[in-house]
């Protein structure tokens, strides 16, 4: 019988405590669901920026799954926010410990050789990890775009993506559109040099990340996706497809390791 694969999920931070008000990780039970709904068993990588034990979670790990919350700081991928944009980026409430303790961990999955999904801010980390930058805010630096940060219809399709053909997720998806669901104001920029375009929205915001031809040597399996799957999951299959994909490539990563 097939062990069941293990997912290491890095959860967002909120600034109080079931008890006494201190820091907390948090995760929402539809990432949760929709890996246990493909066979897959989540858990949640601690509250630590220490290489030592996130490579031992990696390592014990089947894959990772990098997953929404707030924005990346934008120290990180520019030179510091315009003037106009000041205030428009909402950053973790621990001080960068969660982008410190993503780029440990986007670099120990590429170290060790793991299975990556990427959900929303784990699309852009992912990208920033990796050499490329954000749009701080799509609303204010590109007028013309979509409205992306449709909060109110989080669960719900709001606008299509075109799915580059023969990348992995229209392979999975065994389509060339997508319709998705859309809660971010932040999006990919420039694309870091390892990856390239996947999906893309009729405005040009980039929806989808896969690896290059030629590095694709370097995981097993990588996507990234700037919507949320997880909260379609349960009524769309080809979103549910993504997640199944995800864990059947865990599987085989973990055959081939033994």
């Amino acid at each position: 019988m097939t062990r069941s694969p293990l997912i290491l999920i890095s959860s967002n931070v909120e600034q109080k405590g079931d008890a006494f008000g201190d820091l907390s990780i948090s995760l929402s039970e539809t990432y949760q669901q929709a890996l246990l709904g493909c066979g897959a068993i989540p858990i949640a990588l601690p509250a630590t920026v220490s290489r030592e034990v996130i490579a031992e979670c990696v390592s014990r790990c089947d894959g990772v799954l990098l997953t929404g919350g707030e924005d990346v700081d934008p120290r990180l991928y520019g030179n510091g926010l315009p003037p106009r944009l000041q205030g428009t980026v909402t950053v973790t409430p621990d001080g960068g410990a969660r982008d410190l303790r993503e780029l440990v961990l986007i670099d120990e999955v590429f170290r060790q050789r793991k299975p990556l999904l990427g959900i929303c801010r784990g699309h852009q980390m992912l990208n920033v990890a990796l050499g490329g930058t954000l749009w701080p805010d799509v609303l204010a630096q590109r007028p013309r775009a979509l409205n992306h940060r449709r909060m109110d219809r989080r669960s719900e399709i709001v606008h299509e993506a075109r799915l580059t053909p023969g990348s992995l997720i229209a392979k999975i998806v065994a389509r060339h559109r997508l319709g998705v669901n859309s809660t971010h104001h932040q999006a990919v920029a420039r694309v870091a040099g390892p990856l390239k375009v996947a999906a893309i929205s009729n405005d040009g915001i980039v929806e989808g990340l896969e690896l290059r031809p030629g590095a694709a040597r370097m995981l097993p399996f990588l996507l990234s996706v700037q919507f949320h799957p997880e909260r379609l999951a349960d009524r769309y299959p080809e979103h549910r497809a993504i997640f199944q994909a995800f864990a059947q490539a865990c599987v085989l990563s973990r055959k081939n390791m033994l």
